[in-house]
């Protein structure tokens, strides 16, 4: 569970290191008239100690979450991923200066509460490796993920966010799964295994699509579509085919536990990209 947590600050950290280095980098761009688009924008970002930063904690929440996947029930590390939105929100609030309403703020308790029920109630993860086809399953769900990014781009709107979203989420999901699939990280045994092919397939669909859907649309649609595709499907999966489980006598804990944790992060999805800085009003023209 710790390693869970630590992701999640990990994650949640770097999603404002990056925010702070992508508006230092417009600022300037604006500034000098520069122009060149997104890709260039990304490349000025990248020269920004602060981007530098956010990459190599994205790095390092990965190492812990595949960490807490080897050792936890799924549906207790996709909880403690979600809540990184709870993290992005009290970081923002402190180097943003970003003002988090009273909803918020109680948002951020609800989430450390439904993970502290989790943490309570979750027993080890399962010893079941699940059908021999699962596998096999996980890959195709990653290439229909990878397959949903032109579909959902013709989409406007809402719309458009909410399905690149679940799409992103499903793809952060097969990589929950896959890390439980995977026995052997020998080289033979790896180049073999339908599960990597997976693993690498829907982490890339996952951030391609995670990127085409916060270039446009709503944030907020977004980033809630991110949260429930990776924690609901993958926490079924655990459940039902690699035996994940609670400890005795206390699934109702885990189960309202879940609920709340994602409920609040639900809450606090205008914080899954950065917040636009306040704009400062003119001054008064004198008389």
């Amino acid at each position: 569970m710790l390693c869970a947590l630590g992701a999640a600050v990990c994650f949640g950290t770097a999603t404002v290191l990056q925010a702070m280095a992508a508006r230092a980098v417009s600022d300037d761009g604006a500034d000098a008239g520069a122009s060149g688009g997104e890709a260039a924008l990304l490349l000025r970002a990248v020269r920004q100690w602060r981007y530098l930063a956010g990459l190599g904690l994205d790095g390092l929440g990965f190492v812990f979450q595949i960490a807490a996947l080897r050792s936890l029930p799924i549906y207790a590390v996709g909880a403690a991923l979600a809540s990184s939105l709870a993290v992005t929100a009290v970081v923002a609030a402190r180097l943003l200066r970003v003002r988090l309403s009273r909803t918020e703020w109680l948002a951020v308790g609800v989430v450390c509460a439904g993970l502290a029920m989790l943490g309570l109630a979750s027993g080890t993860e399962g010893e079941e490796s699940g059908p021999e086809a699962l596998p096999w399953v996980m890959l195709g769900t990653a290439g229909a993920v990878l397959l949903l990014g032109p579909a959902g781009g013709r989409l406007a709107g809402r719309g458009r966010a909410l399905v690149l979203g679940l799409g992103a989420g499903f793809g952060f999901g097969v990589v929950e799964v896959t890390v439980r699939l995977i026995d052997s990280l020998a080289p033979s045994d790896l180049l073999t295994d339908p599960a990597i092919y997976a693993l690498l397939l829907g982490g890339g669909a996952a951030f391609l699509l995670l990127t085409s859907a916060l270039q446009r649309g709503s944030v907020t649609t977004a980033t809630a579509g991110i949260v429930i595709g990776e924690t609901i499907g993958p926490a079924l999966v655990g459940v039902i085919w690699l035996g994940d489980r609670t400890r005795e006598g206390l699934t109702w804990l885990a189960v309202l536990g879940f609920a709340v944790a994602v409920a609040g992060a639900l809450a606090l999805a205008r914080f899954g990209e950065a917040p636009e800085p306040t704009p400062t009003p003119a001054p008064a023209p004198a008389p």
